[in-house]
């Protein structure tokens, strides 16, 4: 963790390296941005998004796949538009997580 960025950077970084067409769960990206307690951090982070076109928060669901009802760049309607835009599919109503959710070995 970089010691000359704040929280909501630290979380920032994490969301920009979530590749096209998958998914991060808040705890995920949360244990990756250095404090797996910050589940609720990455909401508020992703909540004001400086730059949702370099930051692409529509990638960060909760662990079950739902997407969030408060997003804030279009509601739940957009976010699902723009995943499924980037190939990510849904059952029942959330991200099917064991197909789309990032791969990331080291946490």
């Amino acid at each position: 963790m970089e010691q000359n960025k704040n929280t909501f950077e630290l979380i920032y970084d994490v969301v920009r390296r979530i590749p096209r067409g998958k998914v991060a769960a808040y705890g995920q990206v949360a244990a990756l941005a250095g404090n797996k307690r910050w589940a609720r951090v990455v909401g508020y982070a992703l909540h004001v998004n400086p730059d949702p076109e370099h930051i692409p928060c529509h990638r960060v669901v909760t662990k079950d796949g739902h997407v969030s009802p408060a997003f804030a760049f279009g509601g739940e309607n957009r976010q699902i538009s723009l995943l499924e835009a980037e190939g990510v599919a849904f059952r029942n109503g959330h991200v099917i997580m064991e197909v789309y959710q990032w791969d990331t070995p080291w946490l």
